[in-house]
């Protein structure tokens, strides 16, 4: 094809998508559903992780819920039952009674169920045999959510080498040992849906947590060269989307504060509210969601911004040095384990 007139459909296809996404700020679109699909969550004994295997099973997912404390994940099980119970209680008490042969009604069957597995997903091993597991006892899976993650607390000089490594194992690695695990399955059906929950620490980075933001940078730029390989490969059957919110008030960062007359303007995430426009997202087949929106422009902005404007901005904003607070309290707290185990 000639070039002009290549490049003349390519600045067509360009302006039509910014139309598609405008129509789609006007107009939601209709959300999919995922009702009877395997939808496995790592991370899902507390947290956000806990907040999407609810809504998954609200939806009728089965849920596969991996996380490496055995007794919140089981927590979150629990509560995954309590909501397919309801559900058919719901059913039961919307069916009309039919007369049998003097026999009681029951409540119809709900085919629905949890599977919790202890997994640590930092180790690679632990990861590919887990997944075997599941594949044995549940099935492919469908919907993949690569939620699982930690934060150090330390400034670089003092965060020792192993916390390190953890945090880009969890944060980032992971994300790649069960995606090579559970992807090919998807391609071979060229049906699924592939979630990396980042971070807006993934898009533009802060002081004091130098390990946390490479790890979602880099799982960032895993998930858009992952996307790009599955356009690439013509797989549109297998969807991503990429979840990055802002500060989300799971005790995770606790105690992490920007300028005070700026915090009632940007305050932290309630995580109900970050999970309900993450799932809207996920089922409506939204590449990516940034909450609040005002993420969307300060990403904008610090790509077209001097770097020293952005520090300008940052410290303006208390933004600097948000951490610090954080990464205080954590080592206070740190000394205090240790001053009373007499360490």
């Amino acid at each position: 094809m000639n070039i002009l007139l290549e490049l003349f459909v390519v600045t067509f296809r360009v302006l039509w998508a910014f139309v598609l996404a405008a129509a789609k700020w006007l107009v939601r679109p209709k959300e999919k559903s995922v009702a009877g699909q395997v939808c496995l969550i790592t991370g899902a004994g507390s947290g956000l992780g806990r907040l999407f295997a609810l809504e998954f099973a609200r939806r009728r997912a089965l849920l596969v819920l991996w996380d490496i404390n055995t007794q919140s994940n089981e927590e979150t099980a629990g509560m995954v039952r309590n909501i397919y119970r309801e559900m058919a209680e719901a059913a039961a008490a919307a069916t009309p009674r039919v007369a049998g042969d003097g026999e009681k009604d029951a409540l119809p069957h709900c085919s629905l169920q949890v599977y919790t597995y202890t997994c640590d997903v930092g180790k690679r091993e632990n990861v590919y045999s887990t997944a075997e597991r599941v594949r044995k006892e549940v099935g492919e899976v469908s919907v993949l959510v690569n939620n699982a993650g930690v934060v150090s607390g330390h400034h670089l000089l003092e965060c020792p080498d192993e916390l390190i490594e953890r945090t880009m194992m969890v944060n980032c690695h992971a994300h790649f040992w069960t995606t090579k695990a559970f992807l090919p399955k998807m391609l071979e059906m060229n049906h699924g849906h592939i979630v990396t929950v980042a971070s807006s620490l993934g898009l533009f980075s802060t002081a004091g947590v130098e390990d946390y933001c490479a790890s979602k940078f880099g799982a960032v730029g895993f998930h858009e060269s992952l996307s790009h390989e599955l356009k690439a490969a013509e797989k549109d059957g297998i969807k991503t989307t990429l979840v990055c919110p802002y500060l989300v008030d799971t005790g995770m960062f606790r105690g992490c504060r920007i300028r005070k007359e700026i915090e009632p303007f940007l305050p932290p995430l309630k995580p109900e509210y970050c999970v309900k426009q993450a799932m809207r997202a996920i089922l409506t087949d939204q590449p990516m969601i940034c909450t609040p929106r005002l993420m969307y422009m300060v990403t904008f902005m610090k790509s077209i911004l001097p770097f020293e404007a952005v520090v300008c901005m940052y410290r303006f904003l208390g933004a600097d040095k948000c951490m610090y607070p954080f990464i205080a309290q954590r080592k206070q707290a740190t000394n205090n384990n240790e001053a009373k185990n007499g360490i």
